[in-house]
């Protein structure tokens, strides 16, 4: 398969790969490895701001690609219950062929709990 230069640049570099640990840290996961994609978000907070982001990730090259991207774009961002763009946004910009776009929806998932977490917790 032929990736965009922003896919390879994230699936290769992964510089967000990892978890979080301590006080403020919260955990979303979904998907399943017997399935193909799973996905999971570390998140720590501090007044309502997101000072850190970390994933692991289990799958394609733009499942790993755009894992890493939402970890470093919402760096300083508020704790809001979404992704940094649309599923769709982000399918253009990572080109993320139609056949894996169930894909993108897992990364919104196990987003989507992380943030849950912290703003139960909060």
């Amino acid at each position: 398969m032929k990736y965009n230069e922003q896919t390879r640049r994230y699936f290769e570099t992964a510089a967000r790969a990892g978890v979080l640990s301590g006080p403020s840290v919260y955990r979303g996961a979904a998907g399943n490895r017997e399935h193909g994609t799973w996905v999971q978000f570390d998140v720590q907070t501090a007044s309502g701001i997101l000072k850190e982001a970390r994933f692991l990730a289990f799958g394609c090259p733009h499942t790993i690609a755009v894992a890493a991207w939402v970890a470093e774009q919402v760096l300083g961002q508020p704790v809001i219950r979404r992704l940094p763009d649309s599923v769709q946004a982000i399918s253009l910009q990572f080109a993320v062929p139609v056949e894996k776009l169930g894909r993108l929806l897992i990364i919104e998932d196990a987003w989507l709990a992380a943030l849950d977490s912290a703003i139960t917790e909060a």
